[in-house]
Order: C-alpha cells, then sequence, then structure tokens
C-alpha cells in the first residue's frame, strides 16, 4: 500500500471531473505529444490549441516534419515564441524518422532540444513509462504537499497521475496562490491554508516583455514571415547583434539577396 493512495484516489478522482479536454491529452501519438509539449514551454495552453490543431493539420506525421522547408516550419511557429523551439523540434523529428522514436526517458533524451520534463513527458504519456513528468507545476504541488515528485508517484494510473499533478499546479495549487478551498489535495497538504499570495509586479508579463531582445527578435522573425522591411523602431546596431543572434540560431539566413526565413536544415 502507498502512503498517499488516499491523496492518489482523491486527486485522480477530481482530474477524472475537472480536468480540461485538451487534444494532446486524447492521443498516445509521440509526435503529437512532442509537439505539444513543446509548444507549451513558456507558452498558456489556451494560446498552444489552435497553434498545435493548425500544425498537425499540416504535418501530421514526424517524416512530414522532418521533410519539411525550414522557412515553413518558422513561419507556422511565429506568435508562440521562442521561434528556436520550431527548428529544434524539426531537427528532432529528422532524427526520429531516420531512426525511429526511442521509448524511455534516457533514449528521447538524446533528441534535440528536449530536455529532461519533456523526454519523461513523452515516454510517460506516449509509451507508458513510470516515470514522474516534473514541470514547475508538479514540482511545486510535491513541495506544498511537503514530499517529491518521485515520492508521489503511484503504481498504478501513473500516467493519469502525471496529467492530474500538472493540471492540479496550474489552475488550482498555482504559483501566486492555492486555492486550498478547492484541492483535493488539501487534507494531506502540509502547506494547507499557509501559501501568502505573492505580491503583484510593479509591470505586468507584457510590460516587461515589450522592448526587450526577446520581442525585438520576435518582430524580426514576423517581418520576415509577412514580407515586411526590418522594423524600424530597431535601431541599426541592436538590429545587426540581433541579426547575428538569430542567424546563429538558424532563423534567418543573410545571403546577397538579404536577410530571409532559413532554406536548408541545419
Amino acid at each position: 500500500m502507498h502512503m498517499y493512495d488516499n491523496l492518489h484516489d482523491a486527486v485522480l478522482a477530481w482530474y477524472d471531473r475537472e480536468g480540461r479536454d485538451l487534444p494532446w491529452r486524447r492521443t498516445r501519438d509521440p509526435y503529437a505529444i512532442l509537439v505539444s509539449e513543446v509548444m507549451t514551454q513558456q507558452t498558456q495552453v489556451a494560446r498552444v490549441v489552435p497553434y498545435y490543431t493548425r500544425w498537425l493539420a499540416r504535418w501530421p506525421t514526424v517524416a512530414a516534419l522532418a521533410d519539411a522547408q525550414p522557412a515553413d516550419v518558422v513561419s507556422a511557429w511565429v506568435g508562440l515564441g521562442y521561434n528556436v523551439r520550431a527548428l529544434r523540434l524539426q531537427a528532432a523529428a529528422r532524427v526520429v524518422a531516420r531512426d525511429g522514436w526511442p521509448r524511455d526517458t534516457a533514449g528521447l533524451l538524446s533528441l534535440s532540444g528536449i530536455g529532461p520534463y519533456t523526454a519523461a513527458a513523452v515516454s510517460a504519456f506516449a509509451f507508458g513509462e513510470r516515470v514522474a513528468a516534473v514541470d514547475t507545476n508538479v514540482r511545486r504541488v510535491a513541495q506544498r504537499i511537503g514530499t517529491t515528485p518521485d515520492d508521489l508517484l503511484p503504481q498504478r494510473r501513473h500516467v493519469d497521475w502525471n496529467q492530474a499533478a500538472m493540471e492540479l499546479g496550474a489552475t488550482v495549487c498555482t504559483a501566486r496562490a492555492a486555492r486550498c478551498d478547492a484541492c483535493p489535495a488539501a487534507p494531506w497538504c502540509a502547506s494547507r491554508g499557509l501559501v501568502p499570495a505573492a505580491p503583484k509586479p510593479a509591470r505586468g508579463p507584457r510590460e516587461r516583455f515589450a522592448g526587450s531582445d526577446r520581442w525585438a527578435r520576435g518582430r524580426i522573425v514576423a517581418a520576415l514571415v509577412a514580407g515586411h522591411g526590418m522594423p524600424a523602431e530597431i535601431e541599426p546596431v541592436r538590429l545587426e547583434r540581433l541579426l547575428a543572434a538569430l542567424e546563429r540560431d538558424g532563423l534567418v539566413e543573410r545571403t546577397h539577396e538579404g536577410v530571409g526565413l532559413p532554406r536548408r536544415p541545419r
């Protein structure tokens, strides 16, 4: 008997009732799951869903993505942020199309742009490996309960548990507050009623993002996708520095014809 059996039962029953119906939760296809995991890195789920749907309609298999033009891949990604993720995803797809899918966390870690969380998530959700997929939400939930994600992992329904723990951290046991009155884990939680709301930052995320290098890089790539000239609001010295960084990342190519989206896989 697991010491957290009652907690598991309560959280899994809550997840069965309250879990969001996200399209990647309805598949065991490792490619579709990988796309969702890369897209949701540092991007809100609600924003990802339409991109995910369009992406899989255009490139429904790992082989299709492997054969795509890099410029098309970057263009389809624009708006999600961190555009280099698109090229890393395609690089991983090319390896899988050639060699097949690694079927465990250790093998998945060998793919381009795949870190420990993403490897564990794909391994668990696609191949059923009993491994804790530990993102910031799962880590927070475990810490507040007073244990570790590995110790919380149940023997049964471990795949659903990973989804449930993520859902709990994303919707109830959030970073800025904990809705203990709505939390199915509250009776077993060491932090119940003790998590203060974090103070609001002086500026919101959008205000902090506007004007940053990441914002400017996104403006440059979006301008190239749209067929426009370089953004006039980015001064020439900064523009040159950012173009050099984008070129190193493979997001732009510079030829005698000028600056453009990548035409060749890296």
